[in-house]
């Protein structure tokens, strides 16, 4: 039988530990950052009910979700009927009762219907976990990644969309990331466009077509719209606002403008009018924060502030996190009356843009210092015994594992960039030293085997 060369799926990766301990890196200061910020941290489980995720992420969110086939006699109750009939949604659906988790956000509401009685409102949770999409793979574009989350829910105030801003700040401080923007826009203006060129009753078509401006640009934008049935007058209303450009301020002010008669938006302008004047007296560290009318994340639960994250410029990298409110997510579930507003950081995307940018420190990995070479059984207790007790000292070492030419453990240890060999020969235990050789420079001395943890600990 001929053996397969081994893969793993398009989409996945493998880790190496000089990557993993960047990742940890990046973990870290993600996880100190949320619990300053007083965010508790939950796990949820890798799959959910498909009922739980179907219907929450808009059509082309819904068609990227990865279905887990029933087992068993499961199977048995697939709907034939509606495969006879060519209804193959329905039957897909009978074929699979769970599915991965595709976001954070969705679990987290049923989290907080579920334990609606164990919990505090309101209730601040970070959830580090992985998500899976049936995505396209492309460069920062992954079927299983790992998102970040902060969200809180219970109480409903602006002051939330300010601190996540301030969250965000904060990481890419910590980070030394310097040149990420944050877009911000509201639900509410992009229900007032609607209603301002007439046509409310598309408010998804709307979001999931205005989602593609960057990948698509204004007249891929325009030429979809008028696909769906826009009017070309319409069109004409809108291509201003695509078109709208500059700070902040002019921006604001054009867009309260033009939709100054169109109530559904004015709580919308309120709030873009108090984070703009909130940042002009309270500086940000590291990101600047625009406001883009045409922002539209095309997830049907959101229903007030929405912002992406983009990296800095000189990197081509899709956006690095992003995040909003959302007022009736968990009604779904059974709890009714319950505002959330959350942000996700784009782990992997964050990960490469450091990673392109050289920002990871130097010496990440936890590399053993020391490396006690295997002279045999009869001095092999020894040097094991003075192992152990360095790591009782939290010094990283290691031994050796067979006797094998010296020349071989020397490798390994080059190979491994392990700056000491300590070594206990017969000789050497015959009278109660040891010898110690530094790497780089092939300089060795002898010393008391007493003293070796003593010595050991001058060079930590």
């Amino acid at each position: 039988m001929s053996s397969k060369k081994p893969s793993i799926p398009k989409g996945t990766r493998d880790f190496s530990p000089k990557q993993l301990a960047k990742r940890n890196y990046l973990k870290q200061h993600l996880i100190i950052t949320f619990e300053n910020y007083g965010f508790q941290n939950i796990e949820t489980p890798s799959f959910e009910r498909s009922e739980t995720l179907m219907g929450k992420y808009g059509q082309e969110g819904d068609r990227l979700i990865f279905k887990i086939l029933n087992s068993g006699d499961k199977v048995k109750s697939a709907d034939l009927k509606a495969f006879e009939e060519g209804n193959l949604s329905q039957f897909s659906n009978s074929l699979s009762e769970k599915a991965l988790r595709y976001d954070l956000t969705v679990p987290f509401a049923r989290y907080v219907a579920q334990h609606q009685n164990e919990i505090q409102l309101p209730f601040r949770r970070y959830q580090i976990q992985t998500v899976w999409r049936a995505d396209r793979p492309q460069h920062g574009r992954f079927q299983e990644f790992l998102q970040c989350d902060a969200d809180v829910v219970g109480e409903r105030t602006i002051w939330q969309e300010i601190e996540a801003i301030l969250l965000y700040d904060q990481v890419f401080y910590d980070l030394n990331l310097s040149g990420v923007t944050i877009h911000l826009n509201h639900r509410r203006l992009l229900a007032g466009i609607l209603q301002l060129i007439d046509v409310e009753s598309k408010l998804i078509e709307f979001t999931v077509v205005l989602d593609k401006l960057d990948k698509i640009g204004q007249q891929g934008v325009i030429d979809e719209l008028t696909a769906k049935g826009f009017s070309s007058d319409a069109i004409d209303l809108l291509k201003p606002i695509l078109e709208l450009d500059g700070s902040f301020d002019f921006k604001l002010k054009t867009i309260t403008q033009i939709l100054s008669r169109i109530e559904v938006a004015q709580e919308g302008l309120e709030e873009l009018s108090f984070i703009n004047e909130y940042f002009k007296t309270n500086t940000l560290k590291k990101v600047k924060v625009n406001l883009d009318v045409t922002l539209a994340r095309g997830l049907n639960y959101y229903t007030g502030l929405i912002i992406e994250v983009a990296p800095p410029a000189e990197v081509k990298m899709g956006s690095i996190g992003g995040g909003g409110r959302y007022d009736n997510l968990t009604d779904l579930f059974g709890l009714k009356n319950t505002s959330g507003f959350g942000i996700s950081f784009g782990f992997d995307r964050i990960y490469l843009v450091l990673e392109e940018l050289d920002l990871f420190p130097k010496t990440l990995e936890s590399q053993p210092r020391f490396l006690f070479l295997n002279f045999g059984k009869e001095t092999a207790s020894c040097s094991f015994e003075y192992l152990m007790k360095l790591r009782g000292e939290g010094i990283i070492s290691e031994f050796y594992p067979t006797a094998s030419k010296l020349k071989k453990q020397f490798n390994y240890a080059n190979q491994r960039s392990i700056p000491f060999v300590i070594m206990i020969g017969s000789e050497e235990f015959k009278n109660q030293d040891f010898i110690l050789k530094q790497m780089n420079t092939g300089a060795q001395s002898q010393y008391p085997l007493k003293e070796l943890i003593q010595k050991i600990k001058e060079l930590v």
